[in-house]
Parts: C-alpha cells; structure tokens; sequence
C-alpha cells in the first residue's frame, strides 16, 4: 500500500511560522494558554497515513465527517467513522491511517498551551476516552472555516487574537456538544478586509503600496498609517506574509519548482523568495518541503 504524507485534491494547510507564534503567541497573555500552531482540511484523503513513535510536540484533534480510518492511541485502538473524532495530547505515541476504499474527510488542528492541555484532558475525560463522537452541526463546520478564512489573511496580533479566542469556541463544541451553538458574526465591509481580500485575490502580482491605497480611495500615507496601526505590519509586509503562506501551501500540496512557485506569488526573482522565505519560516523553501515528510 503507498501510503502519502500529503496531496488530496481540495486540501488545504496553514503552518503559522515559528517566528509568529514567539513574537504574537507566547507572550500574549490573552492566548498564550491556548494557540493555534497548524490548521487544515483533507478531503477523500485516500492513503492519509502518519505515525509519530513519540508523538508530537502539538496536541492533535481530528473530526472526521465523512469516510472511515483507524487510529492507535498508546495502546488503544479505535475504528473511525463519520461524526467521530480523536483527540491526542503531546507526546503521545500514535498512528492513524484513512481507509484505503472508503477515505475519511477530516478537519484537522494542532495546538499548543496550558489551557489547550487542560481542555484537551477534559474533552477525553468527559468521554472517557481519546475517540468519542459528535452530532454534525453546520455551525461547527462554520467556525472551522472561519478560524480558516481568517488566518488565510494573515498574521497581525488582532487577527490571531481573534482566531484564538474563537478556537475555544471550536474546542467547547465538542467538550460541550449538547449545548453546541453559535451565532456567526457577519464580515464586516471596512477598508482593512478589502484591503486584505484585494490582496488574497491578486497574490501573484508584484503590487505597490499605491495600489492598496487606491483600491479603497486612501492617500498612500493614510492607508500605509491606518494599515499598520491596525495590523501592525505594513502593508507590503503582510502581502509578503500572505505570499509565502500560499507558497507553503504550493510546497506541501504541488510538485511545483520553486522558480515556479515564486512566480506564482509574483515574485520574479526566485532568490529574493528563498530569502524572505527563509526569514518567515525559518527554513528555506526546499528545506520546508523536506520537513513535510514528518506530516501534519
């Protein structure tokens, strides 16, 4: 059997940089306890395999609604259907594999934190096991996708703020799945979510600080001030974060090149990626792409 570490068609990954997590997560006493550390969504993920002898430094929780797999937990294991999902906290040994005939539908996170190790330990007590299953809710998947949405658009210590808090609200849908609800809120229309979405929506091009300015009818200087002040990054700075989090997606799902892949991001000059890669995420793209195989 070839089992895969990645590559399903329709998945999606984030991988905050180490450098993010030190400089808005560890020290921030509002989400310091609980962090978010990778996020994503594998579809029909046939092959899906991982097996960590010492687990991960992470802890892992799984909600599987489609499909079916198999777990081990130390010495537990468990057959995975739809509605169930397995939670697994750091450094503990585990494997788990998606069924080669009838592959599972996943979202999956990774998290970090004394109090993430506390809800973890009560989601498994309360159930009195690592494997227990859910009523499917659209709202659930509603807020997966929006703690998602919202990391897609990048790294300003507001943003991670935000998903963080909501991600508590994530994790109590199954520590508290009887009392699950939720009221979304509505995107707001201000200058900084179009700002962002007009960056998502041209990544592959080499935009000005003038081009963000007039796509929402600002001066440079007033949009730059604005920008950063709500951010804290300017805004070339974040289009650049948003850049190489979509060329870490392209090394984790694609065989692309990395010339390719700069060129997708627009940027033309592949060793001026290799460097602001290297400075966001602490590797260099290739080096990256090798640190998938120890898998997600």
């Amino acid at each position: 059997m070839n089992y895969k570490k990645d590559g399903f068609n329709g998945q999606r990954a984030i991988v905050l940089p180490k450098s993010i997590i030190h400089k808005f997560c560890l020290f921030n006493q509002v989400i310091n306890k609980s962090y978010i550390t990778d996020i994503g969504y594998y579809p029909k993920a046939k092959f899906h395999y991982r097996k960590r002898p010492i687990g991960s430094e992470q802890n892992i929780l799984i909600y599987c609604v489609e499909g079916t797999g198999k777990v081990t937990i130390k010495a537990n294991s468990f057959s995975i259907e739809p509605g169930d999902y397995f939670i697994i906290p750091t450094h503990i040994p585990h494997h788990y594999k998606s069924d080669e005939k009838s592959p599972w539908t996943i979202y999956w996170c990774h998290f970090k934190g004394e109090q993430a190790d506390a809800l973890v330990q009560a989601i498994i007590s309360k159930g009195c096991s690592f494997k227990s299953k859910v009523e499917f809710t659209q709202e659930r998947i509603d807020i997966f996708s929006n703690l998602y949405s919202n990391l897609e658009k990048g790294y300003s210590q507001e943003n991670l703020m935000y998903v963080n808090i909501l991600f508590l609200q994530y994790l109590s849908s199954f520590l508290f799945s009887e009392r699950h609800s939720v009221s979304l809120k509505d995107d707001t229309d201000d200058f900084l979510e179009k700002s962002i979405s007009y960056m998502q929506d041209h990544i592959d091009k080499n935009l000005t600080l003038a081009d963000f300015a007039t796509h929402v009818n600002y001066s440079a200087s007033h949009f730059s001030y604005r920008f950063r002040h709500k951010t804290g990054f300017s805004p070339i700075e974040y289009f650049n974060q948003l850049k190489i989090q979509k060329a870490c997606q392209y090394l984790q799902f694609t065989d692309f090149r990395i010339n390719e892949i700069a060129n997708k991001i627009g940027m033309n000059d592949a060793y001026y990626f290799a460097r602001l890669f290297r400075k966001t995420m602490g590797f260099s793209p290739k080096g990256y792409r090798q640190s998938l195989t120890i898998g997600k």
